[in-house]
């Protein structure tokens, strides 16, 4: 339940961010009969996402207990956690000008008087989120189906979802109420480091399906056992796989990767973050400082001798000062 809720509600929270901005913009620019256009973007969108992710379902199902069931569920690991990953990164590194770049690219659209191209462009944005979304949840399906596969689990899944998407819908609404001027970017911090752990436990799943099908012969050895304390297919043990890639028993190979990727992965998330943070707070007083001078007249067109006269006036008349 978890997972899928973090998962749709930040998956949710972008493309609604998306939709909210256009919306806000074409309102901005009193172009509101355009609205039906992005809607029209958005469900086309949808409907893809939705579709897609029901056949590749059913597809895998198809062959379910078979290796080409396990060779889709690992690519489906490895493409989801090289996403998550992405995603975060990316979104760290965009997150103040998608407003701007969405909205010079609506008036490019707007411009040309192709309403069309507005259509394509709220498709293009969302699609994007909603493709995603169906491969994490796929990936989490998967991962927990193995892990627990009781019809209890699939309909958390399927509420933590729900839920998820609703909360997001209630930020882009409360976004689009002031004009798409909330600043997520803190949040977008603290939601990248747990989407991270996330894609370390995808990655285990990865590892161990290559393990059992002979591609990753080495690093086999178990190093714990703990199915009597937490197992794996409980219900405790099916939440923490799906949050954080618990296994009941792990191979050497296993921990390797969870554990190299999340200090590598978050280290670098994290110091990039605080760098960013002090070049920011930096140019900040640097341009307080100029404003001060500018202020107090220490700039050079505003400087005063001992006497308080300008020295641009002394200047005018001939005179030199010491």
């Amino acid at each position: 339940m978890i997972p899928t809720l973090v998962i749709f509600f930040r998956e949710g929270l972008e493309a609604s961010m998306i939709v909210a901005i256009l919306l806000a913009y074409l309102s901005r620019t009193g172009q509101r009969r355009h609205y039906r256009d992005v809607f029209i973007g958005v469900g086309a969108a949808m409907v893809v996402v939705v579709v897609g992710g029901a056949l590749a379902y059913a597809l895998v199902r198809h062959y379910d207990g078979s290796s080409v069931q396990s060779y889709f569920e690992t690519g489906t690991y490895l493409v989801a956690a090289g996403a998550l990953t992405y995603m975060t990164f990316w979104m760290r590194e965009h997150a103040r000008t998608m407003a701007r770049d969405l909205e010079e690219r609506s008036a490019l659209a707007l411009s040309i008087g192709r309403r069309r191209g507005l259509r394509l462009l709220s498709a293009q944005a969302v699609g994007r989120e909603g493709l995603e979304t169906m491969v994490f949840t796929l990936a989490i399906v998967f991962a927990s189906s193995r892990a627990g596969a009781t019809p209890i689990g699939g309909a958390y899944l399927l509420l933590g979802g729900a839920l998820g998407l609703a909360l997001s819908l209630m930020v882009a609404l409360a976004m689009y109420r002031l004009g798409a001027k909330i600043n997520l970017r803190r949040f977008f911090q603290v939601l990248g480091v747990a989407l991270m752990i996330f894609a370390a436990g995808l990655l285990a799943d990865a590892t161990e399906n290559l393990q059992r099908l002979g591609w990753l012969p080495f690093g086999r050895s178990v190093l714990w056992n703990t199915r009597a304390f937490v197992a794996e297919s409980s219900n405790t043990g099916d939440v923490l796989h799906s949050l954080v890639g618990y296994a009941d028993r792990p191979t050497l190979l296993q921990v390797l990767v969870w554990v190299i990727y999340v200090a590598i992965a978050t280290t670098a998330f994290t110091r990039r973050s605080a760098t960013k943070s002090r070049g920011t707070r930096f140019a900040a007083i640097r341009t307080r400082r100029a404003e001060e001078k500018l202020a107090t007249g220490c700039d050079a067109t505003n400087r005063r001798d001992s006497s308080g006269v300008p020295l641009t006036y002394r200047a005018e008349r001939g005179e030199t000062t010491t």
